[in-house]
């Protein structure tokens, strides 16, 4: 059993060899298939979920529903999809569309039956209390930004002027520019939340992926070169979308705590090490490895296993 999750921007692979994740962003033709066709020798059944649906690279859910089964049924034709509903698909429904946070809520929930499960991926921060499963089913994106369980923004490719509006630059306030002059990944890289090698979408301006590259994008956020406003100056800017970011995703957690009435916080995802210590909650990486950053794709395969023959 293989275990693959289909995003917009990344391909996340679980096997028994291990984890594997790929950039694969749909919008620019990424090769899915493709890269599928590597793994198609670990095995004939594959259990999937997916969220690259939304990529608009497609008029609509369904056609991306269909370009994506079609594309995992190329590689895996034996694959079956899982959906909103719980349940597992032959083929290209409404339901597939980003059931991938439900496949982790339905791994999860009988190891930690009363805790709140935040995934802090690359894109987005999927909020989940697992106490609340059966209230959990059916839920769109739309239906999950409106009850506060999809924030939208993650550790590399926010753009930075989406969550500030103003930075004190040198004790002055500062507007800032609204162009796509500098991503997360920036503002994680120069403050040491993530290493060079975990910045692994493409920069804003195609370059290098370096602190001095990042700086220098960070300072276009305020209409600066980096000569300009220093590395003080950069940093600042970094310093406030990392302000406002992590207020976002800790006052979601907290309401979702509140709400289900849940007694702790699971974190897992490429920003789980620093969300666990900001949430006061567990980080998945001690329990389940790389795994935990490749969390739904993880998760689907156990679910497929569990629930085989069903």
């Amino acid at each position: 059993m293989i275990g693959i999750d289909v995003g917009g921007a990344n391909l996340k692979v679980v096997d028994e060899s291990g984890v594997h994740i790929h950039y694969c962003p749909l919008w620019s033709g990424a090769p899915l298939s493709e890269l599928l066709g590597r793994y198609a020798g670990s095995g004939d059944e594959a259990a999937v979920v997916m969220s690259g649906e939304l990529a608009d690279c497609f008029s609509n859910k369904q056609e991306g529903i269909a370009f994506i089964t079609a594309a995992v049924k190329k590689a895996f034709p034996r694959a079956r999809f899982y959906g909103t509903d719980a349940k597992f698909h032959d083929g290209p429904v409404p339901a597939l569309a980003a059931a991938n946070w439900l496949a982790s809520a339905d791994y999860l929930r009988s190891d930690y039956p009363d805790a709140v499960l935040l995934d802090i991926g690359s894109t987005t921060a999927d909020i989940i209390p697992l106490n609340r499963f059966s209230s959990l089913l059916d839920l769109t994106d739309l239906l999950r930004l409106q009850k506060g369980y999809l924030v939208y923004t993650g550790m590399l490719r926010t753009p930075v002027a989406t969550l500030v509006s103003s930075v004190d630059v040198h004790g002055v306030p500062t507007p800032v520019s609204t162009e796509y002059f500098a991503a997360s990944a920036d503002a994680h890289l120069v403050l040491d939340h993530i290493a060079p090698e975990q910045y692994t979408c493409d920069a804003p301006d195609g370059k290098e992926k370096t602190r001095e590259a990042s700086l220098r994008r960070l300072a276009r956020v305020v209409c600066a070169d980096l000569s300009e406003i220093g590395e003080s100056g950069a940093l600042a800017v970094a310093s406030a979308f990392w302000d406002r970011q992590r207020t976002m995703i800790r006052d979601a957690v907290a309401r979702a705590k509140e709400e289900s009435g849940a007694s702790s916080v699971i974190v897992a995802g490429i920003g789980a090490v620093i969300f666990a210590r900001e949430c006061g909650g567990t980080d998945l990486n001690a329990a389940l490895g790389p795994a935990a950053d490749a969390l739904p794709a993880y998760a689907v395969r156990g679910v497929a296993v569990r629930t085989r023959g069903n």
